[in-house]
């Protein structure tokens, strides 16, 4: 066996723990710790028989690192070494080392939550800090505390900030290895590059292919789209290299034999260029790689509680994710790095990237700590806890499923949906279609939506992908019937299926048959047309409304749209699988059809009928529904011919608020009055606030037992508005009112004029001066407190002479006024003693 790097640092790790039980271990890349380590703790006295588990965050991963440690036994994967990963299992009696995806541990924790059997737990590659592996080790930390205090717990990674992991161990020592890294020459763009990331990538590889005679390339790309399109632009432009170059592309999403191929030392004479995702970034080694081309971007989920919609997000990767892809070089020979980006661009890389807890959709971590027992997250130890806001809304949505009671314990449903091992949607979808008789029809959907799309654009293809989901249903069936390796389904739309996400989409179906018990309905093939029906029950909040052009709205609320015209694009009634939460409207990528009076038949427990009375300012009048809603669609919208009165009269308040008061009928008369009242109000508090802002304020008190019966302002207009004003105040008040504040005065030529409170610091009446002679004393009003403002009047009714003081513009005022009056008008009465003169609304007085 050659020696590794870890060897050395070996010895100083089995004796922490021993002693300590917990141990932190950075390891350089190529030091060898994924292979070695396991290996080097089978004998520990502390394991006594017992089994090492060991996660790794990628099933690739699992089974390659599995595959090498049990090829140093010179044994087949099953024997000694084994791995676990979702729906493939290589374990036997005799296996003692077990690669498992992350996934795996938190169901072999919840099956037994003290792990029987097994001695130590390795946490492989923990810096990609994926929700499973921090759900894994406080699950880990918790058994310790409880149940086995005996249990080893180790965190390995390369490129780990470990004095966070070692302080959440308990102050557990950090033991560091170097690796076997050979020199590698990183080469960055001179220019930010333009244009699309696929022409820059393909770009970059002619030229390493042109600069570098030998080694093999292993290309950083953010998901499989991008793949293909650099897969079909070096197609193009490589024809006379055929036969010397191969072009291999390396995702999750392929089958095991792709896999494999990608991993694989090239055959004599070819150069291999792997296009890859951020897979390959740790724990593989591809045989032959000298020469890395990183784009410098990787695709990740984020999720948003407000919306409860996951979308997938290209980012720049951090500095570590660089440097970790950069490694990939080196790990056998020196090499070369060609990092698609400005050494400037790179100063503004964060170091690390943003563990997945932190924008993850936690419904299924919720359900697992419901099914752990935990009622809060705090009761566990976390590298991160999870974010209150998205786990609130996760565990809204998993009592919404009724999978959590009231009082947030899990219910018998809820620990059914844990056991079944899909995402909480799709798990209360298999259960709830069981007494439907739509269990095989539910697993294979649940199956296909677990997988990525199995459907893909053909690149030469014009058309849009099609988001039926039908169709991707009867693809799998015609998969299964006729056990296709090829195409599996016929191009549609400018789509193929493909076979091997179909294979797994079979194996997982026929999975969740037997686990719901449907395993004897073998011969019965699942109902296509139930599609619809089934996603309503995994998502009731994203039933969507046709709304024309493409465009729906949700049940949640918020509007969706298909991207491209669509044969879905005209149906009455979808609901929407896969949509992002990108702007106004989310962007629809898979989707069924379904009928609504199906869900009212199915699901009437969901649909709720109301009368709708409300103020509709296009008719300036109360509008009358009675609407069946199903969340924010309203199914059904019908005019209610009799609606309730209080609820109309509600309406028409509405109406004002939206209107302002305006609205009412105000007369003149009208506004005299709550002149009065608001000129008693500035000096007086007790009485009532008539200003407009207050009128339209308290409409409830004062106008609503005025309008019974009246639904539009153009029957407003026959209130009189004078009365109703007046029934506001009490009997009282009222007549304190013609009291204090009187509509009219009497002056000494017995003439009775109007007294005006636009101006309620300055009540005024308007007199021509020959009609106040002998009016010694300005009148007073509000109780007496106020005098009334005297504006006096030419004969020819032309203000001369504003006073609050009779007497002394008597005294002092009137005969500069009378100097100019009489020479106007000289026929007019001009006294030389006003204050004893007879009054006069003549020329002059009666003899």
């Amino acid at each position: 066996m050659t020696a590794l790097p870890i060897e050395s640092a070996l010895p100083e790790l089995r004796r922490q723990l021993n002693e300590r039980g917990s141990a932190v271990l950075v390891a350089q890349p190529g030091a060898g710790k994924t292979t070695r380590v396991p290996l080097a703790l089978l004998d520990a006295p502390w394991l006594a028989g017992r089994r090492i588990l060991m996660l790794e965050p990628r099933r690739l991963a699992a089974r390659s690192a599995a595959r090498f440690m049990a090829s140093l036994f010179g044994e087949e994967v099953g024997q000694t070494v084994g791995y676990r990963v979702r729906m493939d299992t290589r374990v036997g009696p005799k296996t003692r080392i077990e690669v498992v995806t992350e996934g795996v541990l938190t169901r072999l924790l919840q099956a037994d939550p003290g792990l029987d059997g097994v001695g130590a737990v390795l946490f492989d590659e923990f810096h990609e800090r994926s929700l499973h592996a921090d759900l894994g080790l406080a699950l880990c930390l918790q058994c310790r505390a409880l149940f086995r205090d005996d249990l080893r717990l180790l965190v390995m990674s390369a490129t780990l900030d470990a004095a966070p992991v070692a302080e959440l161990l308990g102050g557990a020592p950090v033991i560091e290895s170097g690796g076997r890294v050979f020199p590698v020459e990183t080469r960055y763009l001179p220019d930010k590059p333009e244009g699309r990331l696929e022409e820059t990538v393909a770009r970059a590889i002619r030229r390493a292919l042109a600069e570098e005679a030998e080694g093999d390339l292993l290309v950083f790309l953010p998901g499989t789209g991008e793949i293909r399109r650099v897969e079909a632009l070096l197609a193009d432009r490589l024809q006379t290299d055929r036969g010397r170059i191969r072009i291999l592309p390396l995702h999750g999403n392929l089958p095991q034999d792709a896999q494999d191929r990608a991993i694989a030392p090239s055959e004599p004479g070819v150069r291999k260029i792997v296009l890859s995702t951020s897979i390959a970034e740790t724990s593989l080694t591809i045989e032959g790689t000298r020469i890395v081309v990183d784009s410098g971007w990787m695709r990740v989920p984020k999720f948003s509680p407000q919306t409860g919609m996951t979308r997938l997000e290209t980012v720049r990767v951090s500095l570590a994710s660089a440097d970790q892809r950069r490694g990939r070089a080196g790990r056998l020979g020196p090499g070369v790095c060609y990092r698609l980006w400005t050494e400037t661009e790179e100063r503004t890389f964060a170091p690390h990237g943003t563990p997945e807890i932190a924008e993850a959709d936690l419904a299924p971590l919720a359900l697992e700590l419901a099914a752990w027992g935990a009622a809060d997250p705090g009761e566990l130890r976390w590298l991160d806890e999870p974010p209150a806001a998205a786990y609130r809304q996760a565990r809204e949505l998993l009592t919404q499923f009724g999978a959590l009671a009231p009082s947030g314990a899990i219910t018998p449903h809820g620990r059914r949906m844990a056991e079944l091992g899909m995402h909480p949607r799709l798990a209360h979808m298999a259960l709830r279609a069981v007494p439907l008789g739509l269990g095989p029809a539910a697993c294979a959907l649940a199956a296909l939506l677990s997988e990525r799309d199995a459907f893909r654009r053909v690149s030469s293809a014009p058309s849009p992908v099609a988001a039926d989901l039908r169709l991707r249903l009867e693809a799998l069936l015609r998969h299964g019937r006729s056990g296709a390796t090829g195409e599996a389904a016929p191009a549609y739309s400018g789509m193929t299926a493909d076979a091997s996400a179909l294979r797994r989409a079979a194996a997982a179906a026929a999975d969740w048959r037997r686990a719901l018990g449907l395993s004897g309905e073998g011969g019965r093939e699942p109902d296509v047309d139930a599609c619809g029906l089934l996603l309503a029950l995994a998502y009731p909040d994203r039933i969507g409304q046709n709304r024309g052009g493409g465009r729906f709205l949700l049940s949640s609320g918020r509007g969706a749209a298909f991207a491209e015209t669509q044969t879905l694009s005209s149906a009455p009634y979808i609901v929407a699988a896969e949509l992002d939460d990108h702007g106004a409207e989310s962007r629809i990528a898979l989707a069924a059809p379904v009928d609504v009076r199906e869900l009212e038949r199915t699901f009437p427990e969901r649909f709720a009928e109301e009368s709708i009375v409300e103020w509709d300012r296009s008719t300036q009048s109360v509008r009358a529904r009675r609407r069946k809603r199903l969340g924010a669609i309203a199914v059904t919208d019908v005019p209610l011919s009799k609606p309730g009165g209080e609820e109309t009269i509600r309406a028409l308040l509405d109406g004002l608020a939206v209107e302002g008061i305006g609205m009412l009928p105000w007369t003149g008369a009208a506004r005299r009055l709550q002149q009065r009242v608001l000129f008693l109000r500035r000096h007086d508090a007790d009485w009532p606030d008539w200003s407009d802002e207050a009128l339209e304020r308290t409409a409830e008190e004062w106008l609503a037992p005025h309008v019974a019966g009246i639904r539009s302002r153009a029957e407003l207009q026959s209130l009189n508005l004078v009365s109703v004003l007046e029934a506001a105040l009490p009997w009282e008040k009222r007549r304190r009112l013609d009291e204090w504040a009187p509509t009219h005065l009497t002056v000494p030529s017995g003439s009775r004029l109007p007294v005006d409170y636009a101006d309620p610091e300055a009540p005024s009446l308007s007199a021509r001066l020959q009609e106040l002679f002998g009016w010694t004393e300005t009148p007073r009003i509000g109780g007496g407190r106020v005098p009334v403002t005297i504006r006096l009047l030419s004969p020819a009714q032309r203000p001369v002479q504003v006073t609050r003081d009779l007497a002394n513009f008597w005294r002092e005022t009137y005969f500069e006024v009378k100097k100019d009056l009489k020479g106007r008008y000289p026929k007019h009465y001009w006294p030389d003693d006003p204050m004893s003169a007879v009054p006069t609304n003549r020329v002059k007085p009666k003899p």
